[in-house]
């Protein structure tokens, strides 16, 4: 099973898609689209579609501070920083890419992560630098895992954002309930300004050509461990570099 992201960013606005197909079900497809702005990743929309069924669509409506979602009746508050499932992984590399000594072992960074009805808040915690195979060879990455959410919750979700890969992430780990793992590994090199990539992420890989960055600016503290976790900062993350699938991703 093969799946890709897909990132590209200006430094303004981004894109994201993912796409994984899932056997006698049809491809799952995610899109994230919006802005960078002061907090980092900002999404406008956000679109679900898991195989045969009709898309869900969560809309980021910063006018009346509400996400409206196709699926539901019921809308979601829509504070400063607030991601959804896919752009969380972003804003986390771009806030990696403007402090990265503050992300140590036992620190956690709380996000409110809205899905296709809902939103809920998401402990992402620091495990520390590991070592990680990827299809382009060993690459150094930081460890980070989201926490359960509420009690009973044994959904997980594990992530290796690199700093020589531009703290894209070299790997990623979806755990289910049943013990069923969804696995997402670095492929391919990270190029100068302007020349295209050949790497891809594929149900191992995400790669990409660097874009210019927003300005570094003050980075979203993270959470000590046993403290509320900070208020966004006023100042915007650096925006992570742009990313392309492989034009012929490797197999698994």
């Amino acid at each position: 099973m093969i799946g890709t992201i897909h990132w590209r960013t200006d430094g303004r606005t981004y894109d994201l898609s993912v796409s994984m197909p899932v056997p006698f079900v049809g491809p799952f497809t995610y899109r994230s689209e919006g802005r960078i702005d002061a907090f980092g990743v900002a999404p406008d929309r956000y679109v679900e579609k898991r195989g045969r069924r009709p898309e869900d669509i969560a809309i980021f409506n910063r006018e009346i501070h509400q996400v409206v979602f196709t699926r539901t009746p019921n809308n979601a508050p829509l504070p400063d920083g607030v991601q959804d499932r896919f752009s969380m992984l972003m804003q986390l590399s771009g806030l990696l890419r403007g402090n990265p000594s503050a992300y140590k072992p036992g620190v956690t960074q709380q996000f409110f992560v809205i899905d296709n009805n809902s939103g809920e808040t998401w402990p992402i915690t620091v495990i520390g630098d590991e070592d990680v195979q990827t299809q382009a060879g060993i690459v150094r990455a930081r460890h980070f895992m989201r926490l359960p959410r509420r009690d009973g919750d044994t959904r997980r979700i594990d992530m290796w954002l690199a700093p020589s890969l531009g703290w894209l992430p070299a790997r990623l780990v979806q755990t289910e309930p049943n013990g069923a793992q969804i696995e997402l590994l670095w492929h391919g090199t990270l190029a100068p300004p302007g020349v295209p990539s050949g790497g891809g992420v594929d149900s191992d890989a995400t790669s990409g050509s660097a874009s210019a960055p927003a300005p570094a600016t003050p980075a979203a503290q993270p959470a000590q461990p046993g403290a509320q976790p900070a208020p966004p900062a006023a100042g915007q993350p650096p925006a992570p570099p742009a990313a392309t699938p492989a034009s012929s991703p490797a197999g698994p």
